[in-house]
């Protein structure tokens, strides 16, 4: 099987949602997402290079889908703090189709982890 050479994106209602919020503090998360697509997902995924971003979470994998966990994410609007920026972004990767659908964004000093019940009833779509 070949890799392909891009990945197709898409996010759930909750997750677009998550950004709005989020984007009214922190401005250039659009942008950062993008940065965090080219320099972690697919760095990740197609690639096969794990720059210690991306993590996925126990409990929630299947040979079929990822449910990982973006912990370096750069966001230009945190100043000062890099890449521990402490924006986490949850998402679900098909290992046959190569999809991306983002399920959460959180700011850590807000929540301290991923909703575990929004991964359960979206992996409950496909059982």
């Amino acid at each position: 099987m070949t890799i392909p050479t891009k990945i197709k994106y898409s996010a759930i209602n909750l997750f677009h949602k998550d950004l709005k919020r989020l984007l009214k503090k922190h401005k250039t998360l659009e942008e950062d997402l993008e940065t965090v697509k080219r320099d972690a997902i697919e760095l990740y995924h197609l690639k096969r290079t794990n720059n210690q971003s991306v993590f996925p979470i126990q409990g929630f994998c299947t040979e079929t889908i990822q449910i990982c966990k973006i912990k370096k994410f750069a966001c230009k609007a945190l100043k000062g703090r890099g890449s521990k920026s402490g924006i986490r972004v949850i998402y679900a990767f098909y290992c046959q189709s190569y999809k991306v659908e983002f399920i959460e964004i959180y700011f850590k000093g807000e929540k301290k982890n991923e909703n575990r019940e929004r991964i359960k009833a979206y992996l409950k779509k496909f059982s």
